[in-house]
């Protein structure tokens, strides 16, 4: 039985306010939850059910933090997924910490990506590809958010963010080349994208915006073969890493 004070705090973690107040954020799931307890964050408190403690007893044991346990009935209340039979976590945020591309990496700078399911959805992509950092505009979702915590199935413990004013931000530090995606432009599946460099990806919506789109210096594109508007921002992510991946491992010789 969850207490009521740790309830109300729980379910205020819903709301992004009060996670910027308090500084803490919710984790759910298994995956999440496991992928959580092996990263550097902070927990504050741990709540599973009997069944998730017996199956990972020696993980949970080596946390040293809060540990309450509670039923799948309790976890749905205070939670926000729908179905969760296995744990839930309150998390400490982390410092908005600047990043940068080092001069043998790929970024990746999100300009007005708003659903949160896009963006943990990305933030999945770039782990699978490599990709460690993430520029995201002040508009962007809140990656604290539960549904992209949710969607990025573990890998918001693996890639690092730094919400900034894009425009500023590429005009003073991009230092390498600044590819945006656009419906016109080279196409991924034949440039060269070298070594490193800055990759936009816009709203979907609405694409790059006019003041990012200025200081973008190779338009890109994927080509389209069939009669469809338009592409899921997170599919289009996933694109292109591909093919700048496979251009990276074809110059480098690798099968």
């Amino acid at each position: 039985m969850i207490s009521k004070s740790l309830s109300k705090y729980i379910q205020s973690l819903h709301q992004k306010k009060y996670r910027q107040e308090l500084g803490a954020f919710l984790v759910e799931g298994a995956i999440n939850v496991l992928e959580l307890c092996a990263s550097d964050y902070q927990i504050e408190v741990l709540l599973v059910t009997e069944p998730f403690y017996k199956e990972n007893a020696l993980l949970l044991d080596k946390q040293r933090v809060r540990l309450e346990m509670v039923s799948a009935d309790d976890l749905k209340r205070v939670g926000s997924l729908v179905v969760n039979d296995s744990a839930l976590a309150v998390v400490k945020t982390k410092e908005n910490r600047f990043l940068v591309a080092d001069p043998d990496e790929f970024v990746l700078v999100l300009d007005d990506i708003r659903d949160p399911g896009n963006l943990g959805t990305i933030l999945r992509i770039a782990d699978w590809y490599g990709i460690r950092k993430l520029i995201c505009s002040l508009s962007t979702a809140d990656v604290y958010n539960p549904k992209v915590i949710s969607a990025s199935k573990g890998s918001f413990t693996r890639v690092a963010w730094y919400y900034c004013d894009l425009k500023t931000y590429l005009a003073e530090q991009a230092q390498g080349p600044v590819y945006g995606a656009f419906l016109d432009g080279a196409s991924v599946h034949s440039l060269d994208f070298g070594t490193a460099g800055y990759i936009v990806m816009g709203n979907e919506a609405n694409g790059i915006s006019v003041e990012v789109e200025e200081l973008v210096s190779q338009r890109i594109t994927i080509p389209r073969f069939g009669e469809a508007e338009s592409l899921n921002v997170g599919i289009a992510t996933a694109i292109i890493c591909d093919n700048l991946r496979r251009v990276e491992t074809s110059r480098e010789g690798i099968k």
